[in-house]
């Protein structure tokens, strides 16, 4: 009976951690600087964060929560806005764009930390963890840039000179911030 009332409170802690996480996220996701038709925001920051902190799957079906919670009309996406409107929109492939994104980065991210070994050390593991989000954020701007150009008619290389180009330097900054951070906090709560 102990090993099933473990069981129980390890699901229940669970299921705690997703809700705080998504909490986090609708909390950060409006809060933004618009510059254009993609505002800045710190969200991919606290999404890279959260793959070390609460483990790539937790951290997508958080992320999926606060998407269904934005969808049903919530003003939790940028601008403090949700609804049908905001996910269909022109940014909307970037806020669908989010789950790959954590998927492709947690899997590179339980990659290197398996990969780990004495020999190969810290800066290795942190290169790999860095590398991956590098490709997850390039799956993000793939998927956000194709719906931005097929919602707004915009050719792609102004698309790119839009929603883009002037992301790349926040970004790689944003990575090198989770990379440095994320093992720091990664599963703070085991």
């Amino acid at each position: 009976m102990s090993s099933s009332v473990a069981t129980n409170r390890n699901h229940v802690f669970m299921l705690v951690i997703t809700a705080l996480t998504a909490a986090v996220f609708c909390v950060v996701g409006p809060i933004s600087i618009p510059i254009g038709p993609v505002p800045i925001s710190l969200m991919t920051l606290v999404l890279y964060i959260s793959i070390y902190a609460v483990g790539y799957r937790c951290a997508v079906v958080s992320c999926v929560l606060y998407l269904l919670l934005g969808l049903a009309g919530l003003p939790v996406f940028t601008g403090f806005q949700g609804g049908v409107g905001k996910l269909a929109g022109p940014t909307g492939g970037y806020l669908i764009g989010y789950v790959p994104m954590l998927v492709i980065g947690g899997v590179f991210i339980v990659l290197a930390k398996k990969k780990k070994t004495p020999s190969r050390g810290a800066v290795l593991t942190r290169v790999i963890e860095a590398f991956g989000l590098v490709i997850a954020t390039a799956v993000l701007y793939l998927l956000g840039t194709a719906w931005f150009v097929i919602s707004t008619g915009t050719p792609v290389g102004a698309s790119l000179m839009l929603c883009v180009i002037p992301f790349i330097p926040g970004d790689i900054a944003k990575i090198v911030i989770a990379v440095i951070v994320g093992p720091r906090v990664r599963h703070t709560y085991k």
